[in-house]
């Protein structure tokens, strides 16, 4: 019988859809997994508290504002020492850089999203900090446009694309009420990053041409109240703000929506375009979505736009205000693509990069 490879994960946050990869991987005779987490819940993402399973355990530590980023510090590293694989996906932590360091003469791989694009000072810092990932042994990506913004840096190494999996059965089982105004569906934390101002303007421009239609946003409120002050009184009384709501509450407000839309001026994945997918309705995105560049086919199941630009997304917009048609023969092709995005796929092909270093 083949021995188990024994596997280590180190990510930040016990994170809904890394948990549901994590579980999936736990229950294959090829693996033996371990995952620590370098901090109990994330203050912009208050998921409900979970009981953790005996494969997972939070390290010791504490977290610290680096500029935007929370650079975390755990202290005592965990004994890592058993593991045939350790995996990594923190870079910009404390605890990320000393155990890079550590874990020399041990096989690791770097997992992780695509990198912001930055310039100036915060690129050198950027750099810098990500220098230690050429120490390890590959780079599993999340995703293709990360895939190649890693190959490009760290050409050297073993290159392996891996989107996020996570569970969609809920969404998959969703049976949408097609009753309504056309309703377009952001979700996620209200802030610039996430585009949600051009999303707004836009929404604001459809309004105006006398388009009916409704915008539902659900998640942190944030910079929502500075967003919507940049509208009109008349297109606020066509937005439903639901607020953050707990994962298992989201197929139903999917469910209530015909086109999702995720305008992010950075996204590296986006896992709610998973969940769009699953829910059978289009996609916008923009070109800065790492999820939208995999998932998203122009004039197939959605529609690409360039990042902040409001005229593009306004555009995107008067598509399906002008071909609602769209909304049932689009959303069939994304619920299709869903189908390749489960934690079991997922669980697979991360077996299949572990076979693949082993044999190396």
């Amino acid at each position: 019988m083949q021995r188990k490879h024994k596997v280590a994960f180190v990510t930040i946050v016990p994170s809904p859809y890394q948990r549901d990869l994590f579980g999936a991987l736990a229950v294959r005779e090829e693996v033996d997994v371990s995952v620590y987490y370098l901090e109990s819940a994330a203050p912009d993402s208050p998921w409900p508290d979970k009981d953790l399973r005996p494969f997972e355990r939070i390290l010791p530590g504490f977290w610290f504002n680096l500029g935007s980023v929370r650079a975390h510090m755990n202290w005592p590293l965990p004994d890592l020492s058993g593991a045939d694989f350790v995996v990594l996906s923190s870079f910009t932590s404390v605890t990320g850089q000393l155990l890079m360091r550590r874990l020399r003469r041990q096989r690791w791989l770097f997992w992780g999203e695509r990198m912001r694009p930055q310039t100036g000072a915060k690129r050198l810092v950027q750099q810098q900090l990500a220098s230690p990932i050429a120490g390890a042994a590959g780079i599993v990506a999340i995703g293709g446009a990360a895939e190649r913004d890693y190959r490009s840096r760290f050409p050297h190494l073993h290159h392996f694309c891996i989107p996020y999996h996570c569970d969609l059965a809920p969404f998959l089982a969703t049976e949408r009420d097609g009753a309504r105004p056309l309703t377009f569906l952001f979700c996620g934390q209200m802030i610039e990053r996430k585009g949600v101002d051009v999303l707004l303007l836009a929404f604001d421009r459809l309004i105006a041409s006398g388009a009916n239609a409704r915008l539902l946003l659900v998640g942190r409120e944030a910079e929502l109240p500075k967003f919507m002050s940049l509208v009109s009184p008349a297109t606020r009384l066509k937005v439903d703000y639901e607020g953050f709501q707990a994962p298992e509450l989201l197929p139903s407000y999917f469910a209530r929506s015909d086109v999702f839309v995720l305008p992010s001026r950075h996204d590296g994945w986006g896992v709610v375009v998973n969940q769009a997918l699953a829910t059978g309705i289009p996609i916008i995105t923009s070109d800065a979505v790492g999820a939208g560049l995999d998932y998203v086919r122009n004039g197939i199941n959605g529609v690409t736009v360039k990042a902040g630009d409001v005229d593009e997304l306004y555009g995107a917009l008067q598509t399906f205000a002008d071909n609602p048609e769209l909304v049932q023969e689009w959303g069939l092709k994304s619920r299709e693509m869903s189908h390749a995005l489960t934690p079991e796929a997922g669980a697979q092909k991360w077996v299949q990069v572990f076979e693949k270093m082993a044999a190396r």
